[in-house]
């Protein structure tokens, strides 16, 4: 018995096919791309949707959830959808659903809510169980003509129900709500779009086919997004992107005062507040820009010192967006504030363009405008002319009964005496009238009521009304101008229901190229305030506020003394030269209180820590400095090239061997000559014209060494002569005119100093 049911059972081996793992995986790979492709992320170029919203809407129709009814629960939506025609998450399906009823998210909602649909904040609407829905006066124009023959229905994933194809109304959602998704291999990103502009760029098209592409742009425009906005980008950019269906948009949002009294100012979105002070608003924000995160970002621009002309940032909002940003001091530019906010926050994001869709066939294809607008006019003239065949095939029926009656009254006599005389009345009828099946059924189902007199002149009016209809749908169906025709008045009469003088219809984004931004740096974003900056010896960085005595004590950690001091103000950049040759830059607005002993200088810039600072000073963008390493090799650097913009500095000085970086001083106007000391005690003087000028290097040779290196260098007048600080205290200095026996070409060995010179070999 073992052996028997061991011989029946098929060995699961063999249905194991021998194929290339490649090809297989390329298969099945394509399969689930294209399932994604069209069953899932791209829109459909007729209705614009995607499966899951048209099933959305499809169910609710099915629960009668029109506008004039009353609200139903979500979750009773979501439950038939994924039920009978969508086998997906309840959260997916759900989501979608929320989007269709926020009107932040379209700008024609499809879905009207009851309850927690989310809000701008980007807060998430409340659980399905708690919401309730309908269906919006859009939606059913979108769904007109499901059951007059227009489009296809296909069976659902079980063969269980019927859903459309496709929805067939008029109302083109496509361009008026937009899409966005991700497929694989492929995306899409249309914005929503102002129906009534939508409708004129059509029946433009409509009219002339051959119309070019700027003069559809004259009336289509552009993006109307649900937020409104301002889409700051010229025309052509615009034009060129849906000439070809991919680009982006700049969207900003839009500083308004309401309540200001100054038409200006109004436009402007400054309120005035008296004794100068004032307040900036912005009533409208970037498409798809959460207001909440909006607002973080500007407080957090503000805490990490970024917008330091901004004291304050407030949401007033209630059902209309007011955001107040409070400035520092009345004195700051509001100009300047707005493009500080552009720059740093999502005040300004782009949009991208991608006009990828599927078209009739269910084939992804990326249009620009006039294309997406021809297979759209192409596809509303076929539901035009389903819907007229479908109307001239209910004619046909009824006329036939209608026929079928008429006969009946004018022989009601013989008619009854038949239906009284005979078994089986009706092959009689049908012999005798020359009636049809169908028309003698008619008959015999007739109700006593209808035998009235009256019934005969409705049945004769009614044959003339098909009759004549009948003829104008066949002269339809024969004349595509005639179709053109119908397609036109009735894309009017949509018009003037989303015209530019309805609420709903009304743009909403100002499209309007920018003024040229207002230049800045984060310097003018700075308070202009005195700094006394004092860098001790072991690398402590501090700014007492205001311009001290500069023989000021401070007090310093154990060990450490006084380095660097000097005066600066908060908009300045300070230099700082170390003595491997790199140079680094610190803004003085930047640097710590001088409370305490401040802040290891090495925090703020990746200097290594035996490394020592050789110089400290202002930056001056037209200024020059003598640099010299020990070796003796120096030149002239440009402080305009000084600066650098990360924390690693930038390498200026190239060094071998064991030289540093030791001479930093500043070339004032007018220094002729440069007088240079060595460890030697030796000092020589030379023209200043025989240094170069250079960004990066090594140098020349400035005084030649038998022992040591150089001490120290300087550059100075020579008609004014060679000066040097004596000893003791105070800062008495000497001046020594008679220079003209140490002066010798660069690179001499030189003489020893005149008497009186500084024991360290120091100027």
């Amino acid at each position: 018995m073992a052996d028997t049911v061991e011989m029946t059972t098929p060995d699961p081996f063999d249905a194991i096919v021998d194929a290339p793992f490649d090809s297989a995986l390329e298969e099945r790979y394509l399969v689930y791309a294209l399932s994604t492709i069209t069953a899932r992320s791209l829109p459909d170029l007729r209705d614009g949707l995607k499966p899951v919203h048209r099933r959305l809407l499809w169910a609710m129709r099915q629960l009668k959830l029109d506008p004039s009814s009353a609200f139903k629960k979500s979750a009773r939506v979501v439950g038939d959808v994924i039920g009978k025609y969508h086998p997906h998450g309840d959260a997916s399906v759900y989501d979608a659903m929320v989007r269709l009823a926020q009107d932040f998210a379209l700008r024609y909602p499809l879905v009207e809510g009851q309850g927690n649909f989310g809000n701008i904040d980007g807060d998430n609407a409340a659980a399905y169980r708690y919401t309730e829905a309908r269906m919006t006066r859009t939606a059913l124009l979108l769904m007109q003509g499901l059951d007059e023959g227009t489009v296809d229905f296909i069976p659902t994933y079980n063969g269980e129900e019927e859903e459309p194809e496709i929805f067939p109304g008029l109302f083109p959602n496509l361009l008026a709500n937009g899409s966005s998704g991700i497929a694989v291999g492929m995306a899409t990103n249309i914005p929503s779009h102002n129906v009534a502009e939508i409708i004129d760029a059509t029946l433009e098209l409509i009219d002339n086919p051959y119309v070019e592409h700027e003069r559809l742009m004259e009336l289509f425009r552009g993006p109307d997004f649900a937020t409104g906005g301002h889409i700051i980008d010229s025309a052509r950019t615009i034009s060129d992107a849906y000439a070809t269906g991919r680009g982006s948009f700049r969207v900003r949002g839009v500083f308004h005062a309401a309540e200001a009294k100054d038409e200006a100012d109004r436009q402007a979105g400054i309120e005035r507040l008296g004794s100068g002070q004032w307040q900036l608003v912005i009533s409208e924000i970037p498409y798809q820009v959460p207001k909440g995160k909006l607002i973080e970002q500007i407080a957090q621009a503000i805490a990490d010192r970024k917008l330091p002309i901004l004291e304050d940032v407030r949401d007033e909002s209630d059902t209309q967006i007011r955001i107040v940003l409070v400035p520092r001091s009345r004195n700051v530019d509001p100009d300047l504030l707005k493009e500080s906010l552009f720059r740093l926050t999502d005040l300004e994001t782009r949009f991208g363009l991608n006009l990828n869709v599927l078209d009739a066939s269910r084939a992804p294809l990326v249009m620009g405008l006039k294309e997406l607008l021809q297979n759209w006019v192409h596809s509303q003239i076929d539901i035009l002319q389903r819907r007229s065949q479908h109307r001239l095939d209910q004619i046909a029926r009824r006329l036939e009964l209608v026929e079928g009656y008429i006969i009946a009254f004018l022989n009601l006599d013989r008619v009854i005496a038949i239906i009284r005389g005979e078994d089986e009345p009706k092959p009689v009828m049908m012999a005798e009238f020359g009636l049809t099946d169908r028309q003698a059924e008619a008959i015999l189902n007739m109700r006593l009521r209808s035998l009235r007199k009256l019934e005969e002149m409705q049945l004769r009016q009614e044959k003339d009304e098909l009759l004549k209809e009948q003829d104008e749908l066949e002269k339809l169906l024969e004349s595509p101008a005639r179709q053109r025709t119908r397609l036109k008045r009735d894309l009017n009469a949509l018009r003037r229901e989303y015209g530019e003088d309805t609420r709903l219809g009304r743009r909403r984004t100002r499209i309007e190229e920018a003024a040229p931004a207002v230049e800045f740096t984060m310097d003018a974003m700075i308070e202009k305030e005195p700094v006394t900056v004092v860098l001790s010896k072991k690398g402590w960085i501090r700014a007492a506020r205001g311009h001290m005595p500069l023989d000021q004590e401070f007090k310093y950690k154990e060990g450490d003394d006084l380095a660097f001091i000097l005066h600066a103000q908060t908009t300045d950049k300070l230099l700082l030269a170390a003595e491997n040759g790199r140079f680094y830059t610190l803004g003085a607005d930047k640097l710590p209180g001088a409370r305490g002993f401040g802040e290891p200088v090495q925090s703020m810039i990746d200097l290594e820590a035996e490394t020592r600072i050789v110089g400290l000073m202002v930056h001056r963008p037209d200024g020059r400095l003598l640099l010299a390493a020990t070796n003796g090799k120096g030149f002239i650097a440009q402080t305009a090239e000084l600066l650098a913009e990360t924390r690693k500095g930038k390498q200026v000085v190239n060094l071998k061997d064991a030289a540093r970086l030791i001479v930093v001083r500043e070339v004032d106007t007018g220094h002729d000559h440069v007088a240079a000391v060595g460890d030697n005690r030796k000092l020589v003087v030379f023209n200043l014209e025989e240094v170069p000028v250079m960004s990066r290097g090594q140098g020349v040779t400035l005084q030649r060494y038998r022992d040591g290196g150089l001490s120290d260098a300087r550059t100075f007048t020579l008609a004014e002569g060679l000066s040097w600080q004596m000893g003791g205290k105070g800062e008495r200095t000497r001046t020594e005119t008679d220079i003209w026996q140490w002066k010798v070409a660069r690179g001499a060995a030189g003489r020893l100093p005149p008497q009186g010179f500084p024991k360290d070999n120091r100027f």
